[in-house]
């Protein structure tokens, strides 16, 4: 019987390729292979071992082998994806799918020899085991919230061998879905950008509630009561309800053409109202206003955006980078009004938006105005349920995502959450990665296991097809630029007043921040005497590759 289990096992695999020569793979080095026309491997020696996993990250198919190597698993050069070397499996955010991983070795000749499972062909993702629903248990856990957190917090459940009833409430009637591209394609579809098709939910027994949003938690009696009617019973929940943008009390903020984005139906909403004739205005220099303009400013007169401060993203990425994200846009016919503010809104006899004044007194025309003044939690349900609620309505959570209240778990955008790196108390971020990575240690934690968080914040944006990274947290004293920020192909190091780098920024220099984000993750740190020096400041890097220190 093991002889035939082992037969059909084998038969599972290819013949075993070679792919090149042993000696090609140096230690603690990448080298990407082709398997055959279609199909490319990543080899990693590590340790006196080779490794062989997927080539592609399964986010956005950034080539690994330009990517951070760490001791025992590799980052997207792009946005931070992390997976194991040994298994292929995904540990840090954005995405959803693991590395395929295979089989390989080295014959007696020294030719490095890969196998892989026939089903992985032409295949850069592999979805991990997934437990099947056991009628016999009778536990419900419930996610509530159908945003990146949520849905990754309903699968890592399956996979970390959940079978009781798991139904996931979203307020949106869509399946979970990509928000990154929300604002930057106009017009995409809506099954283009979703995680999953309707058939794994039902697949993997997850009751997807669509167009359902949470009324009350009573958790006295955990119970959650919804829209739709339904009082559920839980076992377990996890909230991750996301945020509601907002529109700051300016007169005439409630006509018909002044507009926020937030989701998928608010972008599709916005787009559908341009025509080539129309003057849109974005108010604030955020990411949102940003990324707004960008996409519209083709397609229409004219798009000005007003900010308060004196360089757009001065809060995210400093002084110095603000100010170049400010010539971008204006080389790309944005109008930029820094250092001003929309004091009202007007609008004719009909309601139709004309004109808007300024600071300044003076005015603008304006057909269509797009806020990007922010957002706040949607934790409003929350009130008496007997979870804390901070004045600002986040929800301050432990090291492993439980609230005061016992079983009741908060992640994403409304998590009050401590961070790895030098933030000593807990911060609010509202970043897509650690919304992903925060469902995933919910998961673990509702399952069972103990697993504290350890992420470190990574974004990432596109403006003009500049594509911005930045990794990290905390305050800053000064930022020193490696590069050339007039060519957008810089690092910038922010260093504290303890001459300690909290961040790094990079733009066409990956992949410098995923190695900062390694090397934070590690529990290591970088000081200003190591980048101090212009001809070798990359050289910290090598740190990734060396063993924590044991502290006695």
């Amino acid at each position: 019987m093991f002889a035939v289990s082992d037969v059909e096992k084998e038969s599972e695999y290819t013949e075993a390729v070679a792919v090149c020569k042993a000696s090609e793979v140096a230690e603690n080095s990448m080298k990407q292979v082709d398997f055959d026309e279609d199909t490319s491997v990543l080899l990693v020696k590590q340790r006196g071992k080779l490794h062989a996993i997927g080539s592609k990250c399964t986010h956005y198919g950034a080539p690994m082998h330009t990517g951070a190597l760490g001791m025992g698993r590799i980052r997207c050069p792009w946005h931070g994806a992390c997976f194991n070397l040994e298994t292929g499996d995904i540990e840090d955010f954005p995405g959803l799918d693991s590395l395929p991983c295979y089989k390989v070795n080295v014959s007696d000749e020294g030719q490095v020899m890969v196998r892989m499972k026939r089903t992985d062909l032409e295949k850069s993702k592999r979805l991990k085991s997934m437990a099947k629903r056991n009628p016999k248990d009778e536990r419900c856990y419930i996610v509530v919230g159908g945003g990146p957190s949520g849905a990754v917090c309903v699968e890592t459940l399956r996979q970390e061998g959940f079978t009781g009833r798991l139904i996931l409430v979203c307020r949106e009637p869509y399946l979970p879905y990509d928000r990154v591209k929300v604002c930057k394609v106009v017009g995409i579809p809506i099954a283009s950008i979703q995680f999953r098709d309707e058939q794994f939910y039902k697949d993997n027994n997850i009751e997807v509630w669509q167009g359902v949003s949470a009324e009350k938690l009573v958790t006295s009696q955990k119970e959650l009561h919804c829209s739709n009617g339904y009082v559920v019973k839980y076992d377990k929940i996890y909230i991750a309800t996301g945020g509601t943008a907002v529109k700051p009390p300016i007169p005439g903020a409630d006509l018909e053409m002044v507009r926020t984005v937030r989701d998928f139906q608010d972008a599709q909403d916005l787009f559908k109202l341009v025509t080539p004739q129309m003057r849109v205005v974005c108010l604030g220099a955020s990411f949102i206003s940003l990324e707004v303009a960008a996409a519209l400013v083709s397609k229409v007169a004219s798009v000005t955006v007003v900010g308060r401060d004196t360089v757009p993203l001065k809060a995210a990425f400093g002084e110095e980078i603000g100010a170049r994200v400010l010539k971008l846009f204006r080389d790309n016919n944005v109008t930029m009004l820094m250092e001003s503010g929309i004091t009202n809104i007007i609008g004719d006899e009909e309601g139709e938006l004309i004109e808007v004044d300024l600071l300044d007194e003076s005015t603008i025309p304006c057909d269509l105005l797009v806020m990007g003044t922010g957002s706040r939690p949607n934790t409003e349900f929350l009130v008496d349920s007997g979870v804390r609620v901070n004045e600002n309505g986040t929800i301050d959570v432990t090291d492993f995502l439980e609230t005061n209240v016992p079983d009741v778990y908060v992640g994403g955008d409304i998590a009050n959450a401590h961070i790895y790196g030098l933030a000593q108390s807990r911060v609010n971020i509202g970043h897509y990665q650690l919304a992903q990575y925060h469902g995933r240690i919910a998961a673990i934690n509702m399952c069972g296991s103990i697993k504290k968080m350890e992420a470190v914040p990574f974004f990432f944006t596109l403006l003009f097809g500049k594509g911005i990274r930045y990794a990290g947290y905390g305050s800053y004293k000064e930022v020193i630029i490696d590069g050339s920020l007039e060519d957008m192909k810089f690092v910038a190091y922010y260093v504290n007043h303890a001459d300690t780098v909290t961040a790094v920024a990079s733009c066409n220099r990956d992949p410098i921040v995923a190695q900062f984000a390694e090397l934070i993750s590690q529990g290591k740190c970088l000081g200003r005497n190591q980048i101090e020096d212009p001809s070798n400041r990359q050289a910290w890097t090598a740190q990734l590759l060396q063993p924590v220190s044991k502290v006695r």
